[in-house]
């Protein structure tokens, strides 16, 4: 296989060459990489402290780990739902400390790493900022886990360059997240690129997670794209969960209820279990 994450004085930081072991970290009592799967629920975004809490509540008893949820949102449409921003945020703090769950939301602008810092876990680079490179250089500054998405169009090399920005600022907590990629098929919101996440795990030594409500954009086909993400060598799975689907500000067609949930943690403990592995 060609070496494209090689440079003139050395490996990448991100290869598996410069490092052999497969980077593991702990976010709280979570331990990101290793034989457990980290299951990461909750709503797109953060829309009021009662929904967020039910959700919590729910997922938590099913088996996720850590608490998602969008504070600002980028959205295609600037007049659809941006989130409640620091509101949002505090909120989601509060409950997640309530729950016993970490909490991840993500960040779109640089001059906001300090107010995210304070209330998040893990900080999320969505798809539209994976090359916004003064972000990453920022980032890697910080001494908090970071997921790092992939691009709508971006190739393996340019998301594992992406990530490089990160580790060379001195910031080793990344985890890769695989979210679909753009393609012409009309029938899916994008294109789960599964065999990205078994090469990743060859070329790099960072955590890989999958994110199948994103990948898809339809709610009955997230279910069976976790069972083959965790199949295909993934870490960590990010899922969206809403209790009214129909009602949510943002991506209601891709979110699973707490019973679709609940009814995919339990699908997915024999996969794990055959490639022994164990959910988390």
């Amino acid at each position: 296989m060609k070496n494209l994450l090689a440079k003139k004085d050395g490996e990448l930081l991100v290869s598996r060459i410069y490092q052999s072991e497969s980077t593991q970290f702990e976010v709280k009592s979570c331990l990101i990489g290793g034989e457990q799967v980290m299951v990461i629920a909750g709503p797109c975004a953060v829309e009021s402290e009662e929904l967020l809490k039910e959700t919590a509540f729910k997922v938590r008893a099913a088996g996720a780990a850590m608490l998602r949820g969008g504070a600002f949102k980028p959205r295609t449409s600037p007049y659809s739902f941006q989130g409640l921003g620091e509101k949002g945020l505090k909120l989601l703090a509060r409950v997640g400390e309530d729950m016993n769950m970490p909490v991840i939301s993500e960040i779109m602008d640089s001059e906001d790493i300090g107010l995210l810092a304070d209330y998040a876990d893990i900080l999320q680079v969505g798809a539209r900022n994976m090359q916004n490179f003064a972000l990453l250089r920022k980032l890697g500054q910080l001494n908090k886990p970071v997921v790092l998405k992939r691009g709508m169009s971006a190739s393996i090399e340019e998301w594992l360059l992406a990530a490089e920005y990160i580790l060379a600022g001195g910031n080793s907590q990344v985890i890769l997240c695989e979210r679909g990629v753009r393609s012409s098929e009309p029938w899916t919101r994008n294109t789960l690129d599964l065999s990205a996440v078994a090469l990743v795990k060859e070329l790099s030594h960072l955590p890989v997670m999958v994110d199948p409500s994103h990948a898809t954009g339809v709610r009955s086909l997230v279910s069976p794209m976790a069972r083959a993400a965790i199949a295909a060598g993934a870490d960590a799975l990010m899922v969206e969960v809403h209790p009214q689907p129909e009602k949510a500000l943002s991506d209601g067609d891709q979110s699973l209820t707490p019973r679709g949930f609940s009814t995919m943690m339990r699908e997915l403990e024999p996969v794990a279990r055959a490639l022994g592995r164990r959910l988390r």
